[in-house]
């Protein structure tokens, strides 16, 4: 038997509650019979039953194990992104847009209301929450989710920290703690995993399980998520990864927000800024990428088109015009990603709106001067006469 208590706390260090099926594992490592170590430690010892199917085995424990959980190390933090609790920097190619103005009087408010953003890829969503928290000079966590994110992610879990088996807090605990914005980014893509966070949702404090610590919420923590669904899938397959969510989880956001893309004069600033930060600034080229960008768009919403040119897309080529210095080049590169059918249509359509693309170029003579035309013909007279 005591070789079924060694496999107990070497597998899980700092606990004394264990399961019927985890002692019974155990004992058949340790070349013990599971059911005789099983009914041992269960009836022959008398260890106390915790709740149904799981046992304190604290007193057959050497001492140096009966460390209640509750008393580890908790130290800081690792998780799936960056989860450092911080104020976001001012970004000077940010433009005030669509659901701003009601992101800032959420945040401004320090209320607890968890807010649900959705819209489509590439439209601001995950940008705005960062400014809106920038300008208020908020604390802000960011934690991207993936099919893989779990409990162990969100709240935290044990690691082996220089040899010793430590608690790390995770990036949810975090900015409870320090009554941040959390931004959970693309939750629709977390499967039944970030279930954990129900209870979190609620503004209450919240129970550690795995240290027994409980956790209670600043003034002005808050969570705003954002997706590309609204939690029931993607019907149209543009978002395959996206995950229908449990309507308990979804009922817990008191709002929804719903972000389209900018107006058309909004979204000249927005490119603007980014020439200016490149700095290849080319106002005629903004003003038709934007027209271009809007005309696809609207064949989008009429269902002309399976794909659409989004805001971080045209920035994405104004980025690439300042490296190639050519509009057609850099539209043609950006609009790679796309299927042949589609990325010729968007090519095509750009071509007819500007006159640049495919226009005759002029010759030059040696001296680099145009030729023909009335001014090169005058120029040639000169010479003519002046050789004479």
């Amino acid at each position: 038997m005591n070789a079924t208590i060694e496999n107990l706390m070497t597998k899980f260090p700092n606990r004394t509650e264990f399961t019927s099926a985890q002692i019974k594992d155990a004992a058949e490592a340790a070349g013990e019979n599971p059911r005789s170590a099983y009914v041992n430690i269960r009836y022959t010892k008398k260890c106390p039953t915790v709740r149904r199917g799981v046992y304190n085995l604290e007193s057959l424990m050497p001492k140096s194990a009966k460390k209640p959980a509750a008393k580890m190390a908790i130290k800081g933090v690792a998780s799936v992104s960056n989860d450092e609790v911080f104020v976001p920097d001012f970004d000077e190619t940010f433009v005030p847009w669509g659901n701003f103005t009601e992101i800032v009087k959420v945040i401004k408010s320090k209320m607890f209301y968890p807010t649900y953003v959705s819209g489509l890829s590439g439209n601001g969503k995950t940008f705005q929450i960062e400014q809106a928290c920038a300008k208020l000079n908020r604390e802000y966590v960011r934690v991207q989710i993936s099919p893989e994110t779990d409990e162990d992610d969100l709240i935290g879990g044990f690691r082996l920290i220089k040899g010793e088996t430590v608690f790390m807090k995770g990036p949810v605990i975090k900015a409870m703690e320090a009554g941040a914005v959390l931004m959970i980014d693309e939750i629709d893509r977390g499967t039944n995993k970030i279930m954990c966070l129900q209870g979190v949702l609620e503004g209450k404090p919240v129970l550690i399980k795995k240290t027994g610590e409980v956790v209670t919420p600043k003034k002005g923590f808050n969570i705003i998520a954002t997706a590309n669904t609204k939690g029931k899938g993607s019907d149209d397959g543009r978002y395959s990864g996206a995950q229908i969510i449990d309507d308990a989880f979804l009922e817990r956001f008191t709002i929804t927000l719903e972000q389209t893309f900018p107006t058309m004069k909004t979204e000249e600033k927005i490119v603007m800024k980014h020439m200016k930060k490149f700095e290849k600034i080319d106002e005629e080229f903004s003003k038709l990428l934007v027209g271009w960008a809007d005309a696809i768009r609207k064949t989008f919403y009429d269902e002309g088109i399976d794909e659409v040119i989004s805001t971080r897309r045209l920035c994405h080529i104004v980025q690439t015009y300042s490296i190639f210095n050519k509009r057609d080049k850099a539209i043609a590169l950006c609009v790679n990603r796309f299927d042949e059918d589609t990325k010729a249509a968007f090519i095509d359509l750009y071509e007819k709106v500007d006159a640049t693309i495919n226009a005759p170029k002029e010759e030059l003579d040696d001296d680099g001067i145009p030729m023909g035309g009335d001014v090169y013909n005058a120029l040639e007279d000169e010479d003519s006469e002046w050789n004479a």
